[in-house]
């Protein structure tokens, strides 16, 4: 097997995408946090000089949605009128509907509940049909693809250093690529290609910009042994990111979904998981299975685990769950299935039940990644089943 280059990105909170799955999340977070059960299915459009929050939210409680808006706009940088979008000045408009009836009588009865009604974990029914994987790996200590671990230091570094004023002609908006050479094993080597890109004030000679992005930023933060002088730096390669934010690209929410999971190392459904509650399979089954992932390859079944799981609308259980440790495997896949398939409960109460997903925990989730946090405490990402599966899996 020849050596191998994969290349994965991430961009920062003051990304138009990024700063519309952050908006959606932090309504989802103030309406659960006080009404639990709500159900929120919000999405966020950003434009020069408006945002426009759409969608379905069935609530108890009364939520002031542009006051949010504002303050996560401002919270991520948009604070003053030179940067073109200003959270004091930019219009917010609102278009918000109920639930549907129709999707609602699903998840609130799944067709199993309704049956025989005797088992409480059946009562909610998955939100819609779909498929959701999950992925982990051993190529880095939060069990993530290293060239989206990577990708997502740089971004998270970059936000840092500006709002630390460490550099101070820095801007909201920005984004970083990782290029990573895999040996013949399928191991990570070494880091072939760094591109960074950041928004920055008219006035910063280009050159001085270069010189700290590589010298402040990204030699000190990506690890030291992963570099080489091989590694080639494109930074701000146009020369030139004055403008930026909404005022020069419209952004929506759920446009990012590889940055928020696996930087294409993974299968994805396809299905978004900002501005929704848990009942929305999307989310919370992707969290599961990310979760069964991550305590596969904790536990030493395999070093690398992707499971998918399926759904039909208004149906507790799976329609399908498969497991693929790429050969890596110290049992045979359709073992290792039924090993995850008596350690975790995928039906959509228990996931709820089990991650504890009714909490104002979405926010944080919506830049940097859903997965491989080490910055925040997430149900998800622990790996308390370790002990459960090498059991079942006889290497206790």
């Amino acid at each position: 097997m020849a050596h191998k280059l994969f290349t994965s990105e991430s961009v920062t909170e003051g990304h138009p995408d990024k700063l519309c799955d952050q908006i959606s999340d932090a309504i989802l977070d103030s309406i659960i946090s006080r009404d639990p059960n709500a159900r929120v299915a919000c999405e966020t459009m950003a434009t020069t000089g408006a945002i426009f929050v759409m969608g379905e939210i069935s609530t108890d409680c009364y939520t002031d949605i542009p006051a949010i808006v504002r303050k996560t706009v401002e919270q991520v940088g948009y604070n003053s009128p030179e940067y073109g979008f200003d959270s004091k000045t930019c219009a917010v408009l609102t278009s918000i509907d109920e639930q549907s009836p129709d999707i609602a009588m699903g998840v609130d009865a799944s067709d199993e509940y309704k049956k025989d009604g005797k088992d409480a974990s059946d009562l909610i029914g998955a939100g819609d049909q779909g498929m959701m994987f999950g992925y982990a790996c051993d190529e880095t200590p939060e069990l993530m693809p290293a060239p989206l671990s990577y990708a997502h230091m740089l971004t998270r570094r970059l936000a840092e250093m500006r709002k630390a004023g460490e550099l101070p002609y820095l801007r909201p908006d920005g984004k970083a690529q990782v290029t990573v050479e895999y040996d013949e094993a399928g191991k990570p080597v070494r880091i072939e290609t760094v591109v960074l890109s950041t928004q920055h004030d008219p006035d910063v000679d280009i050159e001085t910009l270069r010189r700290d992005i590589r010298e402040k930023l990204i030699v000190p933060t990506l690890p030291a042994h992963m570099l080489d002088e091989k590694t080639k730096y494109y930074i701000n390669p146009t020369g030139r990111f004055v403008l930026g934010g909404p005022a020069a690209d419209s952004g929506l929410t759920g446009r990012k979904i590889i940055v928020d999971t696996y930087g294409g190392f993974s299968h994805h459904g396809g299905g978004a998981f900002s501005g929704k509650d848990p009942t929305k399979v999307d989310r919370s089954a992707s969290y599961m299975a990310r979760y069964a992932a991550k305590n596969v390859v904790a536990a030493g079944l395999a070093s690398r685990c992707e499971i998918g799981v399926a759904y039909a609308i208004g149906v507790a259980r799976p329609v399908s769950i498969y497991v693929d440790s790429f050969g890596t495997g110290i049992v045979a896949d359709d073992r290792l299935a039924q090993i995850v398939e008596q350690v975790f409960d995928f039906r959509p109460a228990e996931i709820i039940k089990t991650l504890d997903l009714r909490r104002p925990v979405y926010r944080p989730t919506a830049s940097y990644g859903h997965f491989g946090r080490t910055d925040i405490d997430l149900s998800w990402e622990h790996t308390d089943k370790v002990d459960a599966l090498k059991k079942l899996a006889g290497i206790c």
